[in-house]
C-alpha cells in the first residue's frame, strides 16, 4: 500500500511540476504576481492538461488495488477516484490562491538555476513553506499553512467512510506538503534534464 501511495504521488508531483512549469522564473528582479498569474496557477495546479493526465495514472494505480475500497476495482471507481482527486485539488489550490491573493503571497516556484545542485535541493525543500511578499521579501507561506489542513478536513464531506478519519485527514495533510517537494524538485531541474535530452537526440 505504501509504495501505490508513493508512486500516485510521485506521478501527482511530477504532473503539477511539468503543468506550472511555464511560470518558472527566476525574479530578476522580482515582479509582483498578477491576478491573471495568479488564476493562471490555479487553472494549471487543478485542471491542466498534464495535471490531469497525471491523476489518470495516479487514479489507475489506486484502482488496481482498490483504494478506497468502496469505489471498488472497476471503471466506475476509477473515474470516483479520479474525481475525488481533482475536487480535492480544486478545493486546497482555491483556498491557497484566495487566501494568498489577500495575504499578497506568491505561490509560485522560483527556480535557482545558477546554484550548486544541493542548494538548488534546498530551495525546492524551502520554497515548500516559504513564499515571496508583495515586495518579493521571502515570508512563511501561511496561505499553503491554512489551506492545507483546512482543505483536507473539508473533503471530508465528500469522501468515503474510510477516508474521513482523523488519521487519514492528517495523513492528506502530510502527503500534500510532501507531494509538494516532490514538484518543486521537479520545476527546478526538469529544464536541464529536457535539454539534456535534447541534445542526446541530436547526437
Amino acid at each position: 500500500m505504501r509504495l501505490f501511495s508513493a508512486v500516485s504521488l510521485f506521478l501527482a508531483g511530477a504532473a503539477t511540476a511539468l503543468a506550472q512549469q511555464t511560470n518558472v522564473v527566476t525574479p530578476a528582479p522580482y515582479r509582483p504576481i498578477t491576478a491573471a498569474q495568479r488564476l493562471e496557477w490555479f487553472a494549471n495546479s487543478t485542471a491542466g492538461p498534464v495535471t490531469l493526465l497525471g491523476g489518470v495514472f495516479s487514479s489507475g494505480l489506486l484502482t488496481w488495488k482498490n483504494s478506497p475500497p468502496e469505489y471498488g476495482p472497476h471503471w466506475e471507481g476509477f473515474a470516483k477516484r479520479n474525481g475525488l482527486r481533482v475536487s480535492g485539488n480544486a478545493a486546497n489550490n482555491a483556498m491557497e490562491a484566495g487566501i494568498g491573493a489577500y495575504l499578497g503571497e506568491d505561490p509560485r516556484y522560483f527556480r535557482v538555476p545558477g546554484k550548486p545542485v544541493g542548494a538548488r535541493i534546498g530551495n525546492a525543500l524551502r520554497m515548500v513553506v516559504i513564499a515571496h511578499d508583495r515586495n518579493g521579501r521571502e515570508v512563511p507561506n501561511y496561505a499553503r499553512f491554512i489551506a492545507t489542513p483546512a482543505s483536507s478536513a473539508i473533503s471530508n464531506a465528500w469522501r468515503p467512510d474510510s477516508q474521513v478519519t482523523a488519521q487519514a485527514t492528517f495523513s492528506r495533510v502530510g502527503l500534500s506538503f510532501l507531494g509538494q517537494a516532490i514538484s518543486n524538485t521537479f520545476v527546478e531541474f526538469w529544464p536541464d534534464i529536457r535539454r539534456h535530452i535534447g541534445r542526446k537526440q541530436q547526437n
